[in-house]
C-alpha cells in the first residue's frame, strides 16, 4: 500500500523575519515554526514494507533513522576511515561542508581520515550522471544534494534511484518521526523574488505589473534553470491561480482592460488542461511572462544590472541572496533597487521558493557515512553554515534556522542603510497576505509536466533587438 502525507515544507520551517524593506517597516516575527497552512505538499511514495523484509540500503536507512547524530558518526568512522567519499550536487557548497564534517568525526576519533571529491555537473546533467551511476552494482556517489522537484520525482524517486533518509533529530525538531514523514528531505528553501530598479518613476505595486505592456523583466530562462519552469507550472495549482485572480481584481480599469483579452483567450486552454476555476488567470500570466521576459544566463548578472543606476525602471525575478555580493560605488547600490513584496500596498505573488533536497543513492558505497553527513548538514549549525551565511536560504530544521539567524542576523542584514537586505524570513514569505511566495511541489509539477509543461514549451519567447 502506498501513502501520501504532508511533508517537505513542514520541512522548510521557520526563520526570523526582518525589520524593514524599501519604504516600509515590518515588525520582526517570532522564532516559531511555520504553520501547517504555510507548508506545501511535497510527497514521496514509499512501500509499507515490514522491517524484517528490508534489505541493503533500505535496511541501513531504517536503522539509521533510529540513531542519534553521535551514533551515526561512530558508524561513519567505522565505515569510511581512510577511504574517499564522492558526492554530487547542484550546490558547490557541499564541498565546503565536507571538511567541517570530517573535523566533527575527528573530534570523536582523532585518528579518523577521509578524502573527498564533490562534483557539480553543469547544464542540469546531474540527472544523467546519477542515472548512469545507478546501473553499477556499487555506485561511485554516496549521496546527492539536488534541486528540481519535478525531475527528482519522475526520474529519481519513482525509479528508485534515490532514497530518502530522515535524521532522528531533524524529525524531532519538526514534530514528526521518520516513519510518519514521506516527503523528500529538504536541506533548505531558497527564494527568488521580484525586484525593480527604483532610480526612475516606475512602480510595481501588483504582480501583474511585471507582465504589463512594455515590461521585460530579467529572468533566467526556463530552459537554463528548470526550477523556473516549475514555478510557472505551480501557478496553475488552484491556490496560486487564486492568488493571481485576487491580484487581478485589485488592478485599475485600464490594466484590467489590457489583460482581459488574454485571460479570455486562455479559458479554453484552461479547460483543456483540466485546470480549476481560475486557471485562465494563471495561463494568461504565464503566457505574458514567457512572451516578455528578457532571458539571462544567471542571477548574478541580473543582480549586477538591476543595482546599477543606469538600469532605470528595469525589473527582474532573481535569487534574493544575490544582494549580499553587491559592492557599493557611485553608480552601484542596493538602494537602487526595491524588493517588490516589501513595498506598502504591493499585491500578489512576491516570488517563488524551491528546495535543495538530500538523498542517498540506491547503491551508495558509503551509506552510513552518507547518512551521518546528511544528519550533520540538517541538524547542526556548523553543518548548515555553508548555506546559512546567506539571506534568503532557510534551513528546514527550526532549531538550526534559529541558530543561523542568531549568528548571522539576516533580519538586520542591511540595517537602516540598506533595508532591502533585511530578510523578513521564511514565515513572512510563505504566510498568505504577506510575501505570497509560490512554493514548488514536486508531485504537482510531475503530474502537470506533460500537460501544462508542454503548453509552456510552445509559447513564444521575447527576443530583444
Amino acid at each position: 500500500m502506498k501513502k501520501r502525507l504532508l511533508a517537505t515544507l513542514l520541512a522548510c520551517t521557520l526563520v526570523v523575519s526582518g525589520l524593514t524593506g524599501c519604504g516600509k517597516s515590518e515588525p520582526a516575527a517570532s522564532n516559531t515554526p511555520a504553520s501547517k497552512e504555510a507548508t506545501t505538499e511535497v510527497t514521496q511514495t514509499k512501500e509499507d514494507t515490514p522491517v524484517e523484509e528490508l534489505t541493503g540500503i533500505d535496511l541501513i536507512i531504517k536503522e539509521a533513522e533510529g540513531m542519534s547524530m553521535e551514533e551515526l558518526a561512530k558508524k561513519a568512522i567505522e565505515e569510511s576511515n581512510g577511504k574517499t567519499f564522492y558526492g554530487v550536487g547542484n550546490s558547490s557548497r557541499g564541498k565546503s561542508a565536507l571538511p567541517k564534517f570530517i573535523e566533527y568525526l575527528q573530534s570523536i576519533d582523532a585518528n579518523y581520515t577521509m578524502e573527498f571529491e564533490w562534483q557539480q555537473p553543469k547544464n542540469n546533467k546531474i540527472f544523467e550522471q546519477l542515472t548512469s551511476d545507478s546501473l553499477k552494482s556499487t555506485g561511485t556517489f554516496a549521496m546527492t544534494l539536488i534541486q528540481d522537484g519535478n525531475q527528482i520525482q519522475s526520474k529519481m524517486v519513482d525509479t528508485g534511484i534515490l532514497k530518502t533518509f530522515v535524521p532522528k533529530e531533524w524529525a524531532e525538531a519538526n514534530g514528526t518521526t521518520a516513519d510518519a514523514f514521506t516527503g523528500f528531505l529538504p536541506l533548505q528553501t531558497l527564494n527568488k523574488v521580484f525586484m525593480f530598479n527604483c532610480t526612475g518613476d516606475a512602480t510595481f505595486t501588483n504582480c501583474w505589473d511585471f507582465v504589463y505592456e512594455g515590461s521585460h523583466p530579467l529572468f533566467m530562462g526556463v530552459d537554463s534553470e528548470i526550477v523556473g519552469k516549475n514555478f510557472l507550472m505551480m501557478l496553475t495549482q488552484d491556490k496560486y491561480a487564486g492568488w493571481l485572480k485576487d491580484a487581478y481584481d485589485k488592478l485599475d480599469a485600464t490594466k484590467k482592460a489590457y489583460f482581459e483579452p488574454t485571460i479570455q483567450a486562455m479559458q479554453s486552454d484552461a479547460q483543456d488542461l483540466g485546470l480549476g476555476a481560475n486557471g485562465a488567470y494563471a495561463l494568461a500570466w504565464i503566457k505574458l511572462w514567457v512572451n516578455n521576459y528578457n532571458e539571462q544566463t544567471d542571477d548574478g548578472p541580473i543582480c549586477n544590472t538591476l543595482v546599477d543606476a543606469s538600469a532605470t525602471n528595469q525589473s527582474g525575478l532573481l535569487v534574493y541572496s544575490k544582494l549580499r555580493s553587491v559592492e557599493e560605488s557611485a553608480s552601484v547600490s542596493v538602494n537602487n533597487i526595491k524588493v517588490a513584496a516589501y513595498e506598502d500596498g504591493y499585491t500578489g505573488i512576491g516570488g517563488y521558493g524551491y528546495c535543495h533536497y538530500l538523498f542517498l543513492t540506491k547503491n551508495s558505497p558509503l551509506p552510513w557515512t552518507a547518512c551521518a553527513f546528511i544528519a550533520y548538514m540538517t541538524c547542526t549549525e556548523d553543518g548548515f553554515e555553508a548555506w546559512g551565511k546567506d539571506m534568503g536560504g532557510y534551513s528546514a530544521n527550526p532549531n538550526v534556522a534559529k541558530e543561523i539567524e542568531d549568528k548571522f542576523q539576516h533580519s538586520q542584514g542591511g540595517g537602516t542603510e540598506f533595508p532591502a537586505k533585511n530578510d523578513r524570513g521564511y514565515d513572512w514569505w510563505t504566510g498568505e497576505g504577506k510575501g505570497e511566495l509560490v512554493l514548488e511541489d514536486p508531485l504537482y509539477c510531475s503530474e502537470v509536466s506533460f500537460t501544462v509543461g508542454s503548453w509552456i514549451d510552445v509559447l513564444d519567447h521575447y527576443k530583444p533587438e
